[in-house]
Formats: structure tokens, sequence, C-alpha cells
């Protein structure tokens, strides 16, 4: 099947489908029933730690999370519930690259717009990507693959259509979401994946378009909005402008970051920076703990800040940012961030019309767009990717 028929082809089935979400500070997974109503039903659901370490390096990086994939698909394997029929993988940064590639056509005398046409345009696309964007982002040799094209828009002679196929038109215009990935990084995961399940159809994909997806449905009235989805190492924004993808941008800061600095700080083990953490965040720290690590939180909550802000900066040029916000990140880091974000204040006066407000994909949002068992974990990130799958892969 050629790129822009795999794009609008939708085919909805009630089977088991399994999903993985490799995210940068855990793995999880899911074994749902995709419905033809669109609501997924999760039967089970689970999520396994990637181990924390004071310094990142990729290699070592890459086979903690492999480790813990293994760990995961044993753990749903091993409940019996039976073998999936399709398997799709979601990658998280820094898993994956992806950009929002428009492409232009314009004749002198009408043409026909097919399949084949449509295939040389979009291949063309992707070694350009290949060539401006990626090599800052995989590294080691490792080949690149794309995983995922999604048509945002299609306009023939200015005007949007969603049958472009066989029209004749003097100008084309597509606008294509374009995900990619590390061969090296995929065989990992397949192989991690494989040593419980049959990986030979696994399909890749990104919560980025996941997130947007599901965000767009469920807010309709929302043509203009943020994504920010918040990983344990990478924070990753991509704007929404009437419905369509636009730039994005990402720093390498996440909750990782503010327990590495708060051992740092106090001289302490991970695991005791990360209980400190959570004890302050939660409220729940004695006087003295709270005047120990207070001052460290709010030193690296404003580094956080200042990089979010500079990302900010860098998506507006002369368009004006989104005030609406979705936020992905753990649930019980939702409270700290949206805060965070929402006493920034130089980027809502400047780049904004209005105050932001910050809209947190939680399972309150999520509400009804899922039907979860009692063996499935509220996990707005399983949840989101459930219903992506569910409604647009299946």
């Amino acid at each position: 099947m050629n790129f822009f028929s795999r794009i609008f082809s939708h085919v909805k089935k009630e089977e088991l489908v399994l999903v993985i979400d490799v995210g940068s500070s855990s793995v999880g997974g899911a074994l749902f029933w995709a419905q033809g109503s669109g609501v997924p039903e999760i039967i089970f659901s689970i999520r396994e730690p990637i181990a924390l370490e004071k310094e990142i390096n990729p290699e070592r990086f890459l086979s903690l999370t492999a480790k813990a994939l293994e760990i995961l698909a044993g753990k749903i394997a091993g409940r019996g519930l039976g073998a999936p029929k399709k398997i799709f993988c979601v990658l998280s940064s820094p898993w994956y690259a992806s950009q929002t590639r428009t492409i232009s056509m314009q004749k002198n005398t009408p043409f026909v717009f097919n399949s084949k046409l449509a295939d040389s345009l979009i291949a063309k696309e992707i070694g350009l990507f290949e060539e401006e964007h990626l090599k800052k982002y995989i590294e080691g040799g490792s080949k690149i693959v794309a995983i995922e094209l999604k048509n945002m828009k299609t306009t023939l002679n200015g005007y949007v259509t969603t049958q472009p196929f066989n029209q004749k038109a003097q100008e084309l215009g597509m606008v294509m979401f374009i995900s990619m990935s590390g061969e090296q990084v995929l065989q990992k995961i397949k192989e991690a994946v494989g040593s419980h399940f049959n990986c030979d159809h696994i399909k890749f994909s990104s919560f980025t378009i996941a997130s947007f997806t599901v965000a767009r449905d469920l807010f309709a009235h929302q043509e203009d909005f943020l994504l920010i989805d918040i990983g344990g190492e990478v924070t990753d924004i991509a704007m929404v402008k009437k419905e369509v993808l636009h730039e994005s941008a990402s720093f390498p800061l996440g909750p990782n970051f503010i327990i590495r600095g708060v051992a740092a700080e106090l001289n302490c083990g991970l695991n005791e920076a990360k209980s400190l953490v959570s004890l302050y965040k939660d409220g729940h720290a004695d006087g003295e703990a709270e005047q120990r690590i207070g001052p460290i939180i709010i030193k690296l909550r404003s580094e956080w800040l200042k990089k979010f802000q500079e990302s900010l900066a860098s998506l507006s040029s002369d368009i004006s940012i989104p005030s609406t916000i979705f936020v992905s990140v753990d649930q019980d880091l939702a409270d700290f961030f949206t805060e965070t974000i929402k006493t920034e204040q130089l980027s809502q006066y400047i780049l904004t019309e209005s105050m932001f407000q910050v809209i947190f994909l939680g399972t309150e949002a999520l509400h009804g767009a899922a039907v979860l068992e009692k063996d499935a974990v509220r996990d707005p990130f399983i949840i989101i990717e459930s219903i992506y799958i569910n409604r647009f892969l299946c």
C-alpha cells in the first residue's frame, strides 16, 4: 500500500490490541478491545519504571529502556488474557523526532493529483527532513526510518478537500506530519516486546500525534492550542493553529532534572531525592525538610520555566501563541507543572492574547472516551493512546 493510501485508510474491528508506551522515565502497556464505536475497552494496563541514573548515557539509556520493556511485556503476557491481533508502540521523546512539512506545487496547466504523484512528493520531503532535522537527534550511526506519515490538510486550487485523488488542479498544497526514529531504537523495542509477543507487524507512532488527535476531537471548539508533553527527561511543545500541527520545540528538562538537581545539592542518592521531591510536592514535608529542599526546588523550577519561556518565544515568530494549553504528564505531577506554567507571566502578556488556560489531559478530561475494567490502571498516557489507536489505526 502506498504512503498516501495508508494515510487515509481506516479499518475498524472488534479485536484485542496491545499498546506499548515508551517514555523517558517509564514504559507502559495495555491490552484493550478495539470497538467499532470508537471507545476502547481497556482490560489490563501496567507501568514499569526505567532505572534512573545520575548521568544519561545514550547507549545505557536505551539498554535500560529495553530491559524495562522486556519486564513489562512479560507481566502483560503472564496475565493470560489472550494474544493480541495487533501491536502498537507509541514513542515519546527522545525516541523519535517529528516535523510538520508543507508541500506546494503549482503548474500553468491543470494536472491530475493521484497516489503516484503524492508518493513522489512525500518521499522528497522525507529525504529533506532527514538532511535538515534528524542528524542532531539520532546519533551512533544508526539508520533512520519514517514511522508515521499523517495528512493534516490537502488543498486543491486553494480549497481544502478530503478526497483529493483523481481531481484536476493547477495548485496543490499538502501539510504533512512526519515522524522518524533510529533503526537501532526500533529494533531494540521489537526484541524486548518480541520476547513475549509476536512483533512481526508491530506499528510505531508518536505521542504527539496521538495527544493532538485526542485533544482536537474531545475539545472540538478549540482550533488553536498548545500541546505540552512533560516526560521524565524531555519536555515537548507543539503548536496547533486551525486544527493543524505547526511548529514544535523541545528542551531536555523534565521531572528527572529536578530529582538529579536535589540529589546534587544535598549530596544524597537519587531515591532519597525522589522521595524528598515527592514529599515537598504533595505538601507533606516537615518544617526542616521543607527548609532544606524548598529553595532548591524553587531554583530548579525556575530553570525549567526559563527553558519553557525560550521555547515559546522560538515558536511565536510573527504569530501569537495560543492561550489554551493541554498538558500531558504523570498524574502525580499534574498540579506541580500546571501551577508552574500558570506562574509564567512574560509569554502570557507578550506572546498571547489572554492568560493561559491549562487543561491537564488526565482521567477527568478523558472521562467517557474509554472504558476501564478493574485491572486497568487509570494511566492518562495509555488512555490517550488507546483512544487514538482505536479510532484511527485499527
